[in-house]
């Protein structure tokens, strides 16, 4: 880690090994952070809206200090088969953390000795709690796309997707969720599985039957690609945001049924007055979408792990404090979490748009549900001017 990584006046957006959890967190596996235990309270506390009023088995290795410095992972692997015996998940998940990244913990050797010992299928992420969350998202996705989607038989030639990257960190737990399937099902496309708010793992199995895969952030870009290359589901990029966008985006999801070609849908202007911080493909697609409905130029940047899709967005990556501080120049409107406040330049107009993969639940009753009335976002904050 570099002193460049330090951020001196803002928050971080949540952890890696934190998305790996969030990701798989209704889907009836069983996870378990590698680390001391500071991680999972933070997990729990901070990082997970459902803790409290939905069950998952979220656990933590209580990596000694002995452990740590001799690399005892025997006990990781009696510790888990055991609890996995009794508690018979659909998975197991291996998270990692700064420890086990230090001393060089092969994951995903420690899941297949897991696997081979219980039966059940294991998984080993190699998270280290110095990216966002966005990275271990994906890759617990992804893993699940690999392992547990299987081939569709008779498939329904009537179009119908997917929504890929759905977690609490980049929409919360306020409806969002429920408005995007709204979205698209109010146009005659039935959404299969939501990847993974409000789907079971059996859903998940069956997202083979769908024509087209919607990625609503990146944590759904591992997802994506994998069910493109088993069975050749093309997917578009887009978070459903406001009527027009919404049209755009629907209108994509037709097009890449019709010519199996993927689509990346928000594109930013590098040259805007107008600036949306935060998660890449939710940033690029609310600037996309106040360009269409007031007319006025907004481009995005991306403060979360990216992929590659960020360069056709024309959206800058800026993980670092001094990365965004250069972003935020000649800038007259600026639209970020409220914990980006003091490092907006006194020139610019500050709108917040609380995040919850950022400053957690301080702010979740002002989350707005962009999907559902991006007007009222635009009216009550002056933006139509």
């Amino acid at each position: 880690m570099s002193l460049k990584q330090t951020a001196r006046i803002i928050s971080t957006y949540t952890g890696d090994t934190s998305g790996v959890c969030s990701a798989l967190y209704e889907l009836g596996g069983m996870t378990v952070m590698h680390d001391a235990s500071g991680c999972n309270s933070t997990y729990n506390t901070h990082d997970e809206p459902r803790w409290y009023d939905m069950d998952s088995l979220v656990f933590i290795s209580a990596l000694s200090e002995t452990e740590a410095i001799l690399g005892d992972d025997e006990k990781l692997i009696e510790d888990t088969v055991r609890s996995a015996r009794e508690l018979n998940p659909a998975f197991i998940a291996l998270a990692g953390t700064p420890i086990p990244m230090m001393t060089g913990v092969d994951f995903e050797a420690v899941a297949r000795q897991i696997e081979e010992e219980c039966g059940i299928p294991a998984f080993g992420f190699d998270t280290d709690g110095m990216h966002s969350y966005t990275a271990g998202a994906s890759k617990a996705l992804g893993a699940i796309a690999r392992r547990f989607v299987r081939e569709a038989d008779n498939k329904d030639p009537a179009l119908s997707v997917n929504l890929l990257g759905l977690t609490p960190l980049d929409f919360s737990v306020t409806g969002t969720e429920r408005t995007m399937k709204k979205v698209f099902e109010g146009a005659g496309i039935p959404v299969r599985a939501s990847w993974a708010m409000g789907s079971t793992l059996e859903d998940l199995a069956a997202s083979a039957m769908a024509h087209v895969n919607v990625v609503v952030s990146s944590a759904g870009i591992g997802a994506a690609k994998v069910l493109r290359e088993r069975f050749g589901i093309p997917y578009v990029v887009g978070t459903p945001c406001g009527k027009r966008f919404n049209e755009r985006l629907v209108r994509a999801v037709r097009d890449s049924a019709r010519d199996g070609e993927c689509r990346v849908l928000p594109v930013s202007d590098p040259a805007a007055r107008r600036l949306v911080i935060g998660e890449g493909v939710t940033a690029a697609s609310l600037a996309s979408a106040l360009t269409l409905e007031t007319g006025i130029p907004t481009r995005a940047a991306c403060a979360t792990d990216g992929f590659d899709g960020l360069s056709r967005m024309q959206v800058p990556q800026a993980t670092d404090e001094d990365d965004l501080l250069p972003l935020m120049e000649g800038a007259e409107v600026v639209i970020a979490d409220p914990l980006y406040r003091p490092i907006v330049p006194g020139s610019a107009r500050f709108v917040p748009l609380p995040h919850e993969g950022f400053s957690g639940r301080i702010w979740r009753r002002d989350i707005p549900d962009l999907a559902a009335d991006l007007t009222r976002f635009i009216d009550s904050n002056g933006l139509a001017r």
